[in-house]
């Protein structure tokens, strides 16, 4: 029984001394001599800043939608560019641009919320606002117009007394109020003086004969005729800035509404499109490249609109323009074409011009 005693007591004694030294084999593994729970703890503490950038969603983008005036073409190259080139996705916004068309009135579109801003002409924008639209400018990117009238030298047109007896054309719907302006100027009655008809999109009737002097845009329609093989030496052209009766066009509009909540999102949009265009206007190339992805097949040349491109450069940024202004709505020149929309029945009332637009929105974008 000793014996056993004996046996029993040794094999104790060295089960005891081998959890000893696993103990403090265990802790040996710590070599800054903490404990095994204050290690775990500075470890996790040093890795959180990391886990938590990686591991902390981004932001989702704030999704703005834009209504064009018209369908995809060198007028609205800069906010193409702008999208190609992710100045939308840098401002942490996911753009939506919606093409236009004849059946499009981009004011009730962002009056009605299927877009938040929209592009047209500040006309047709003053329209909306006599209308109650709940609608505001927020910039101006084209600085001059671009309306003329063009007519073959054989037609005798030198200046606009000369419109008298002549067939003129546009293609009304609220584009020829600058030139009943003109009319107006020169004391030429459309109904009585000379033959005022309606034109249709295409050049045609003017090529054609039908038309002795039609409206064109520089950008678009005059580029047309040039085009189709007449040179420009044997036109006479008659600019609306020159005769003092220009109203402003391509311009950006927002909902009120939508505007009242989301300034900072509205800046960052006019920021980055103004960026796009000031690129559009350095590099016509590159903003073609981005007309063209969008452009329907067979409607257009690059030629077409690498011309285009050229001439909406010149009336976003006319010869002597500050371009740090790019954006800004100028009061003088949108109180003329309130004026003459005041005048040829446009809106009946005269427009409540400080409420009509804004430059708090491209002053916040340049910052």
């Amino acid at each position: 029984m000793n014996g056993k005693k004996g046996k029993f007591r040794g094999g104790l004694l060295l089960a005891v001394m081998i959890m000893v030294l696993s103990l403090l084999a265990g802790c040996g593994g710590n070599n800054n001599n903490t404990s095994a729970a204050e290690a775990t703890a500075g470890t996790e503490a040093s890795a959180s800043p990391e886990t938590a950038a990686t591991t902390e969603p981004a932001a989702d983008p704030v999704t703005v939608k834009l209504q064009l005036k018209w369908v995809p073409q060198a007028q609205f190259a800069g906010y193409f560019l702008a999208q190609d080139k992710g100045y939308y996705a840098e401002e942490g916004l996911k753009v939506e641009i919606l093409p236009g068309g004849p059946d499009i009135v981009p004011e009730q579109q962002v009056a009605g919320g299927s877009a938040d801003i929209g592009v047209d002409w500040v006309a047709s924008l003053l329209t909306s606002q006599e209308q109650e639209m709940p609608l505001v400018q927020i910039a101006q990117i084209f600085q001059k117009s671009g309306l003329v009238l063009v007519s073959k030298k054989d037609a005798g047109i030198s200046g606009p007394a000369d419109l008298k007896g002549k067939k003129v054309g546009n293609w009304m719907g609220g584009n020829e109020f600058e030139i009943l302006a003109l009319f107006d100027k020169y004391k030429l009655d459309s109904n009585k003086d000379l033959n005022f008809t309606k034109q249709g999109f295409t050049m045609d009737q003017f090529l054609g004969g039908e038309i002795d002097a039609a409206s064109a845009m520089t950008y678009n329609e005059y580029q047309v005729v040039l085009e189709s093989g007449i040179k420009a030496e044997d036109l006479n052209v008659i600019d609306m800035n020159d005769e003092g009766v220009a109203m402003l066009e391509d311009n950006l509009f927002a909902n009120k509404e939508w505007l009242a909540e989301n300034k900072e999102t509205a800046a960052k949009f006019v920021r980055a499109s103004l960026k796009g265009w000031k690129d559009a206007i350095a590099d016509p190339e590159a903003a073609v490249d981005s007309v063209m992805k969008l452009a329907e097949e067979g409607s257009t040349t690059r030629e077409h609109q690498l011309t285009m491109m050229t001439e909406v450069a010149k009336l976003i940024q006319p010869e002597g323009f500050d371009a740090a202004k790019m954006g800004y709505t100028d009061a003088a020149a949108f109180q003329q074409t309130a004026d003459i929309a005041l005048k040829f029945g446009v809106i009946k009332e005269a427009s409540k011009v400080d409420e009509a637009y804004t430059n708090e929105i491209v002053e916040m974008a340049a910052k």
